[in-house]
């Protein structure tokens, strides 16, 4: 169930939010219990097949968090992390380390033909984070039902945000709809989902027609003119920017409407002055995952600069293979591992950087860098940069009606976070929302592109 289908918006929401505020008002203690089984209902209505995964990796974790709280013994929390990515190594990464065994002659090379469950790297992640800070001695014990609901929540557990367990756990515990600010926090929940939907669907999806058909001819082995090639790389650069911070905008304003604040995951990356900028940015929560549990972990800046470069290259390396089961992807990690790099020895030495010549070069390196996430092969990618340098026909017929408005959203004006948390929740705004919410609908109705490009890793 996507959110922006009319199945979650017209049904799932409204049904959730009613059996929500039931639970609230006459049963408090039921409200916790109703929130995991919403969160079980929303996952399971993708494909039941996959509810049972997802049931057990929250009852295994909790039971060896539970088993160390009692032992305090550190192989157990190993061995959960182990688990987890073990689990998540066959269901995402068995083919893709089958097809690298099959490039050596006489190597058997089987394959598994299984769907990847939705949201499996996300909740991993939150696994993780949570058992790491145990073992640490930061994080302290919950009940079955609050850890299921920190792993499940229904705004979260398919694309994030990561939210880590500090950030949640203590709102758990409150009556929101019995606070002051109750309806201040449901007007800009409101409104934070319906700029989402807007983002999503009126910005994102239209790019997609811009994209889609030149990288498809890429991965088809044809020419692709220069036109084509900067066409293509500058929507998808811009399409993958409004789906994706749509989307969180919508699992942002999904958890308002229930009483949780989410963290903000998105804070106008394509203004960014240089790589590290950008990663402080861009997917802001995914960026503090790897800093915390595992730059850190292989040395960080600790330990002397050519720990410092390998942790950097290491990291970005696995983040881009976190992002999917593809060599592309571990280029495309290694790419902004290497431009890191490059800027760390640049900050040691010194050297100046003028404020719009870093943006400049930020602002193209990462462009250029998403080819090589979109592209299927390296070889559809080669066919991209050789039209993005000249090395093909200039060709005709640049669409550029769709790419003005994107990219001035995306550069110059302000994320739907700010926006919202300053603009007071006055009767106009919530009309004026609520026109937008139906423009959308409609839009939703006739030809909208329904997937989130996130959803596959």
């Amino acid at each position: 169930m996507l959110f922006n289908s009319f199945a979650f918006l017209l049904a799932f929401l409204p049904l959730a939010l009613a059996l929500h505020w039931l639970a609230e008002r006459f049963a408090p203690a039921l409200r916790l219990p109703v929130l995991v089984l919403l969160s079980l209902v929303f996952y399971g209505w993708w494909d039941w097949r996959f509810l049972p995964l997802l049931v057990l990796s929250i009852g295994i974790n909790w039971l060896i968090a539970e088993a160390f709280q009692k032992t305090k013994a550190g192989g157990l929390i190993t061995l959960a992390i182990v688990l987890n990515l073990a689990v998540l190594a066959v269901f995402k990464y068995f083919n893709f380390f089958a097809d690298l065994a099959g490039m050596i002659p006489g190597l058997p090379a089987p394959k598994l033909d299984v769907a990847l469950p939705l949201g499996i790297s996300f909740f991993t992640f939150h696994h993780i984070m949570y058992l790491t800070d145990l073992r640490r001695g930061q994080a302290p014990r919950y009940d079955l039902v609050r850890y299921a609901l920190y792993i499940a929540f229904f705004p979260q557990v398919l694309a994030g945000p990561l939210v880590r367990w500090r950030e949640i756990m203590h709102q758990l515990d409150e009556r929101p709809y019995q606070r002051p600010d109750a309806a201040e926090r449901i007007a800009r929940g409101l409104m934070l989902l319906t700029f989402g939907l807007a983002k999503k669907v009126l910005i994102g999806d239209p790019l997609a027609e811009y994209a889609n058909p030149v990288f498809a001819t890429a991965a088809a082995g044809k020419v692709v003119s220069m036109m084509e090639a900067w066409q293509a790389t500058l929507a998808f650069t811009f399409q993958i920017y409004f789906d994706f911070s749509g989307y969180t905008d919508m699992a942002l304003g999904l958890a308002l409407l229930f009483g949780i604040v989410l963290p903000q995951n998105f804070e106008v990356p394509y203004r960014s002055r240089s790589i590290q900028d950008f990663w402080r940015r861009w997917h802001m929560t995914l960026s503090r995952f790897l800093r915390d549990y595992l730059y850190i972990a292989l040395g960080g800046s600790r330990h002397g600069l050519p720990r410092q470069v390998w942790a950097l290259f290491a990291t970005m390396a696995l983040g881009g293979l976190w992002h999917g089961a593809g060599l592309t992807f571990v280029a495309w990690g290694v790419a902004h591992g290497l431009a890191l790099i490059v800027a760390l020895f640049w900050r040691r030495a010194g050297w100046p950087m003028p404020a719009p010549l870093g943006w400049l070069l930020t602002f193209l390196f990462v462009v250029l860098c998403w080819v090589l996430f979109r592209a299927t092969s390296f070889e559809a990618a080669v066919t991209i940069y050789k039209g993005l340098f000249g090395l093909a026909p200039i060709g005709t017929g640049f669409k550029w009606r769709a790419l003005l408005p994107a990219a001035a959203f995306a550069i110059i004006g302000p994320t739907a976070w700010n926006l919202v948390h300053k603009l007071p929740p006055a009767r106009w705004i919530a009309v004026l929302t609520g026109l937008l919410f139906v423009i959308i609908l409609l839009k939703i109705g006739e030809d909208a592109n329904y997937e989130f490009i996130y959803f596959q890793f």
